[in-house]
């Protein structure tokens, strides 16, 4: 039996997210200024600004500068976005033009049932 105000995993924190004002936490890990790296800043920037708009901190961070922070974080693919906060963690890898995957990972929309 489900307690009063306990979050349920479907549609329950997806509401959460939406209707809070909680800052999300996202870092980018991108290998250079490829073609791909620049599609991928596009791509959640974009998104983050339809979806986040002023409730965002974006970090980009590339591993070629930084690779220390890529070392810590344990980062073997590029790009590869992080959402530290709200948690939990949640990993991201490729140019993030899978916008529905991205919006439920970050539990912006909910997952639907095949």
């Amino acid at each position: 039996m489900k307690r009063k105000n306990e979050p349920t995993i479907t549609g329950d924190l997806f509401e959460e997210a939406k209707s809070s004002e909680q800052k999300y936490v996202l870092r980018l890990y991108v290998a250079g200024m490829t073609a791909k790296s620049s599609e991928a800043i596009r791509n959640i920037t974009k998104l983050c600004e339809e979806h986040l708009e002023g409730r965002y901190d974006l970090q980009v961070i590339d591993i070629y500068q930084q690779p220390k922070l890529a070392k810590g974080e344990q980062i073997i693919a590029a790009p590869t976005l992080i959402k530290k906060l709200p948690v939990p963690l949640r990993k991201f890898i490729g140019n993030m033009a899978n916008k529905d995957k991205i919006l439920v990972g970050l539990n912006l929309r909910p997952k639907e049932d095949k």
